[in-house]
Formats: C-alpha cells, structure tokens, sequence
C-alpha cells in the first residue's frame, strides 16, 4: 500500500493492491480463483484504509476505470469498504 497524499485539489488519495482468492464453478468444475487487483481509493475511504493493517480482510465496492487520464491500464476505484470481522 502506499502513502496517504493529497491530490492538487486536496483530496486524500491512496493506491493499493488488493488480493482475491474464491473457489468458483466453471465448466461443472470447481476453480481455484487467485489474483491481485490495482486499486485506488479517494477522501474518506482513502484515511479509512491509511490507518489499517495490511492484511485486513475487506469487502469492497466499486468501478473498474483508467488509472488516470494518460494511462488505459485498470484500475478498480473503491467507493465504499467494510471490514470482515473476526478475519
């Protein structure tokens, strides 16, 4: 994860991974599921996630849009978190 900064305009930015592992059905099969995920979270989610541990287990909501406008690379933009209790 890295540091909590602030954007030109002031707002708290911070750019993370994060990491997803399931079990899903494909082709009547079951799938190990495995991969990291760019991230980027802004103003109040961007503090939530700059005081937590690194490997809090989380729930995320959000988009998948480009980093910024010069790159086309993914990136999923977080618009809310919920933190999985007894993780």
């Amino acid at each position: 994860m890295s540091a909590l900064r602030y954007t030109p305009a002031g707002i708290p930015v911070i750019e993370f991974r994060l990491e997803h592992g399931s079990e899903q059905e494909e082709a009547g099969r079951q799938r190990e599921v495995k991969a990291e995920i760019p991230a980027v979270a802004f103003q109040a989610q961007a503090q939530l996630l700059a005081k937590t541990t690194l490997q809090a287990e989380i729930k995320v909501q959000g988009f998948l849009g480009a980093k910024s406008k010069r790159s086309k690379k993914l990136v999923l933009h977080v618009t809310n978190i919920e933190f999985v209790e007894g993780a």
